[in-house]
């Protein structure tokens, strides 16, 4: 796959210092720098430079996602498909941001902004690469291993979905149809073994519903609940667990009002795996696997 991984997020904050407080002091990501508008960190297990980029804005949401691509040539045979199925594409220089190299900048099928890119400045974790120590000992808060995912909303998931499977490669682990098997309105997609690393459930385009954090186990799902209520975070859903990728979860909201979630566990998913179908009338045993009820806040809140 020329696609390696989930790579970065841009989010848009209202307040800056407030934002970079949160997601440092309660999420537990490091600060890595700055520049005019923008602020970068990283999770401690990630190895690039950073993974969220806080953006400070008049108005919440996703600014873009990025994937990283195995090198140039790869970059450069994807900037070509994008560009043959219809996509609004523009080359981003290298220093265009903090850290970061050459991009490509392309609008999807469902208005959201990606990019693609191979080059970041590599800077390591804590704990190095030589007989490594399971995690360092000055993590903060949730401290999460990673950016793992995001969920995004769009009207046109066939389109989408049909997008990242026949020109970014990417494989769709499961679905959510309406009864009669007619409709998408549902779909998790994969360009690595994790269960899911993009997802898209049916809404207005261009919306942004949450950025998945991953942590290692059910304990720390609970532990990051106890974390955000002693911090007065405000929490949309305590912790359960998901019939969908199986994943344990707990949702929650910064302060500008994008949805963050920690996410932990999952199935692993190879490359001949089938797609796991959801149908809707039990979408919401498919979301919250225990309670079995919607929360009407969990469609309605987008940034």
């Amino acid at each position: 796959m020329s696609i390696l991984r989930i790579g970065r997020l841009e989010l848009r904050v209202m307040d800056l210092e407030e934002s970079v407080k949160y997601y440092t002091e309660v999420i537990g990501l490091e600060e890595m720098g700055r520049d005019e508008s923008r602020v970068y960190l990283k999770a401690w297990d990630e190895y690039d430079h950073h993974s969220i980029t806080l953006q400070k804005a008049d108005s919440p949401g996703m600014d873009h996602m990025a994937f990283k691509v195995s090198d140039i040539h790869a970059l450069e045979k994807l900037e070509k498909k994008i560009e043959q199925f219809g996509c609004t594409l523009k080359r981003l220089h290298r220093g265009t941001r903090l850290a970061e190299g050459e991009a490509i900048r392309f609008e999807i099928p469902t208005g959201h902004h990606v990019e693609l890119y191979t080059e970041i400045e590599h800077v390591g974790t804590g704990v190095g690469v030589l007989n490594p120590a399971p995690w360092p000992d000055n993590l903060r808060g949730i401290a999460p291993h990673r950016l793992d995912h995001a969920l995004l909303t769009g009207e046109d998931l066939e389109t989408v979905t049909r997008f990242f499977i026949e020109v970014l490669g990417f494989r769709q682990s499961e679905k959510v149809v309406t009864v009669d098997g007619e409709v998408m309105i549902g779909s998790f997609l994969a360009t690595t073994n994790k269960a899911h690393d993009l997802a898209f459930v049916k809404g207005p385009d261009k919306k942004f519903h949450h950025a998945g954090f991953y942590v290692d186990n059910w304990y720390e799902v609970l532990k990051a609940a106890d974390i955000l209520s002693k911090n007065k975070v405000t929490v949309e859903v305590t912790p359960t667990r998901h019939g969908i990728t199986r994943g344990q979860t707990v949702y929650f909201f910064d302060p500008s009002g994008n949805r963050n979630e920690a996410f932990a566990s999952g199935y692993i998913s190879y490359a001949d795996f089938p797609t796991i179908t959801w149908t809707e009338d039990q979408i919401a045993a498919g979301i919250f696997y225990h309670r079995r009820e919607m929360i009407e806040s969990f469609t309605k809140a987008l940034t």
